[in-house]
């Protein structure tokens, strides 16, 4: 049997990328059953309006609009949750960034069956260094606490285990990041390289200070967390 694919894209001022990012998803996913679950963050630009157009013109992309900006990893827990009937979940970040060429490499190795999730292990010079630096030494940290890789991104495929376990780890657990929550599944994972892009479009919601407590937040829950 063909495995359903859901792959959910986080969208917050990306209208520039949203129809080439719907193209290349459905040139890599060729030959599969797929669907495309764009989740639009209260995003102030007209990405809510490129995506319904998308949706109209493929039946196999749909949109939720969220009408309150929570941040990419509420954003795709709300994708996840809206694509119950799936086989495998992969997400991606839609300001192309993250390769949609990528994804048959993720799929094949979750494949395999020996892990319950696969992440795209970032590599490349995809930001400035020290947003890159700033961002290693996290995952890092992060991984000595979780036993994660530690190139771990929100660029992933995830089986129904893992699926469930972010879903819970995220809603009900406050699990600050969709990639700290797949530890709470207590399933092997794995990572494959994955050249990064840089990004030409899009942008955070949040600013650096934001995100600076955003991942102070991040490593304390894994700390309590554990292992």
């Amino acid at each position: 049997m063909t495995p359903r694919i859901a792959v959910v894209v986080p969208v917050y001022g990306n209208t520039a990328t949203l129809r080439p990012l719907a193209r290349r998803v459905a040139a890599a996913l060729e030959g599969r059953a797929w669907r495309l679950r764009l989740v639009i963050d209260a995003s102030p630009d007209d990405s809510a309006a490129v995506a319904g157009a998308l949706a109209a013109q493929d039946r196999r992309i749909s949109v939720s609009d969220l009408p309150v900006n929570g941040g990419q990893h509420a954003a795709i827990v709300a994708g996840l949750v809206a694509e119950p009937d799936a086989d495998v979940w992969v997400c991606l970040d839609a300001d192309l960034q993250d390769p949609p060429e990528a994804l048959p490499l993720l799929l094949d190795r979750l494949a395999v069956g020996d892990v319950s999730a696969v992440f795209a292990g970032r590599r490349g010079q995809y930001e400035s260094a020290a947003r890159q630096l700033t961002g290693g030494l996290h995952r890092r940290l992060a991984a000595r606490l979780t036993g994660l890789p530690a190139d771990a991104g929100a660029y992933l495929a995830m089986d129904p285990a893992v699926r469930t376990a972010v879903v819970r780890a995220v809603r009900d657990e406050g699990a600050p990041s969709v990639v700290l929550a797949v530890a709470r599944a207590r399933r092997p994972v794995v990572s494959v390289p994955v050249e990064r892009d840089l990004r030409t479009e899009g942008r955070s919601a949040w600013s650096g200070r934001a995100r600076l407590r955003q991942s102070l937040r991040s490593l304390a829950w894994a700390a309590r967390s554990g292992r």
